[in-house]
């Protein structure tokens, strides 16, 4: 029975990812897995079942990094589904160490919250160890009353609450007793924060959505048709309105606004002729040669405004991890991308706004800096071709989404071919262009100044959760036997 129910945790947690369209679920996924965890004795059984129940989580959710590996990576068959395998082994240890430390903590009516604290610390260190995704508060990013929370704690605050009401529900059946479920006013806290007002979109820019191809064969011909493709998009969309912002997203072909003298003059061409800002992704190289994913923005005099290199790469993608160095990139570069070490602010027309770079969103903490420093808006450069025609695409907006509700900041988001939207300081999507086609659209935004206590803060509470879910089973048992 502890292997249905740990495998019945793993599909609930599933089902309630974005994108598999049973958000709900989030509130009783961890339910059957406790119940189990807190009957098994042995630390053996208990680390085992976490670990296939985490494992299957991670082979589903992320099944389209087998599809990155192989048909963008270049990888044989057998080697992506190796690398993929080990990969859901390895993400798999989190929910190992939870159901471990779960079985740990005496069952009593006042563990619900300590089962709540534990996943949420655990939670935290997925970013901290390498990969980072959808947590389970991302369930919460379309119920406007959960993320009242979100600009106070983050998305683990969301986390906190489904934990807890799972946690609710596995104690009640297990102790027989309706004590447990005396903790269920606190999965109403979010209600306690006030709704926010949101600044009105009153400034507008124009998204580029380009569709290139991820594997084209990038002869000079052939990239030139593409950029004098774009340069119309752009042209036929700005035009009549000046001091603008043009923003191109992260693109898969070889844009190189340093090294590249007919790119760099287009560039300089769309600042200029429109009046506008423009704010693209490209790779820059240093002395030495090593690669950057930089954004740069040029001002309407075509100046470069600024520079941001993205500083969180992305494992197999654009670097490989010593221990895997049999696995093939996705990126076409030689050699590993180099991180950058600074965050950039770009001063536009009427505000300022900070730039992350694809999967950089999945770091609430380093988002969040932006808005601290002063960004009053975000903008998202991002190529989510890599990802097919999968559920990631969905999950990687939601993910942007809750970033904006966590900071109260408008997000433009521009990808390669989709998703682009625009995304209101509620984590709401306002606007959004077709997947797969190469189009342009102005889109309207707005400005805000206000620092919320997430923003200033960071991750005060998933921290403080994992000291308390650290402590919980050795100080339940000394509470236990007195």
């Amino acid at each position: 029975m502890i292997w249905v129910l740990a495998l019945a945790s793993s599909f609930l947690l599933i089902l309630s990812v974005p994108g598999f369209h049973a958000p709900w679920l989030a509130w009783i996924a961890l339910a059957p897995l406790l119940y189990a965890m807190a009957r098994e004795p042995r630390w053996r059984v208990r680390l085992l079942a976490g670990l296939v129940s985490g494992a299957v989580y991670w082979w589903i959710v992320c099944a389209w990094i087998e599809y990155v590996l192989e048909e963008n990576g270049g990888m044989k068959l057998a080697l992506a589904w190796l690398a993929f395998f080990l990969f859901g082994l390895y993400k798999a240890l989190h929910l190992a160490a939870f159901s471990l430390l779960a079985g740990w903590t005496p069952m009593k009516w006042w563990t619900p919250p300590l089962w709540a604290a534990l996943w949420v610390g655990i939670e935290r260190t997925h970013g901290t160890f390498g990969f980072a995704w959808v947590p389970l508060g991302g369930a919460g990013i379309d119920t406007a009353w959960l993320t009242r929370v979100a600009p106070v704690a983050g998305v683990y605050g969301l986390s906190f609450v489904f934990a807890l009401a799972a946690a609710i529900l596995a104690a009640s059946v297990l102790t027989r007793s309706a004590k447990a479920l005396l903790w269920a006013p606190l999965c109403l806290v979010p209600l306690v924060f006030p709704a926010r007002n949101v600044a009105p979109a009153d400034h507008q820019a124009v998204v580029v959505q380009p569709a290139m191809p991820e594997n084209a064969d990038w002869t000079r011909s052939f990239l030139d048709a593409r950029l004098s493709r774009l340069a119309y998009h752009t042209f036929r969309s700005a035009s009549g309105h000046p001091k603008r912002l043009i923003i191109w997203p992260e693109m898969p072909g070889p844009i190189y606004f340093e090294s590249d003298p007919a790119f760099h003059q287009l560039a300089v061409d769309i600042a200029e002729r429109n009046e506008d800002y423009f704010l693209f992704g490209t790779t820059i190289r240093d002395a030495q040669g090593n690669p950057y994913n930089s954004a740069i923005m040029v001002n309407p005099n075509g100046s470069v405004n600024g520079r941001y290199d993205k500083a969180n790469l992305v494992p197999f993608g654009e670097y490989v991890p010593s221990a895997f160095a049999w696995v093939n990139k996705i990126t076409s570069e030689p050699g590993d991308f180099v991180p950058g070490s600074q965050q950039t602010l770009f001063p536009v027309e009427g505000g300022k706004t900070g730039v992350f770079i694809c999967y950089e969103s999945a770091f609430p903490d380093y988002v969040r800096k932006f808005a601290d420093n002063g960004a009053e808006f975000f903008v998202n450069l991002s190529n989510d071709g890599y990802f097919g025609r999968s559920r990631a695409r969905e999950q990687h907006l939601s993910i942007v989404r809750m970033r904006a509700a966590e900071n109260h900041r408008w997000i433009i988001r521009a990808t390669n071919n989709g998703i682009t939207a625009v995304v209101d300081p509620l984590g709401r999507v306002t606007e959004r262009l077709p997947e797969w086609q190469e189009t342009s659209q102005v889109v309207s935004y707005g400005i805000d100044r206000e620092v919320t206590f997430y923003s200033r803060h960071g991750d005060w509470f998933a921290w403080l959760c994992l000291i308390v879910g650290l402590i919980a089973p050795r100080a339940g048992r000394v509470i236990n036997r007195q």
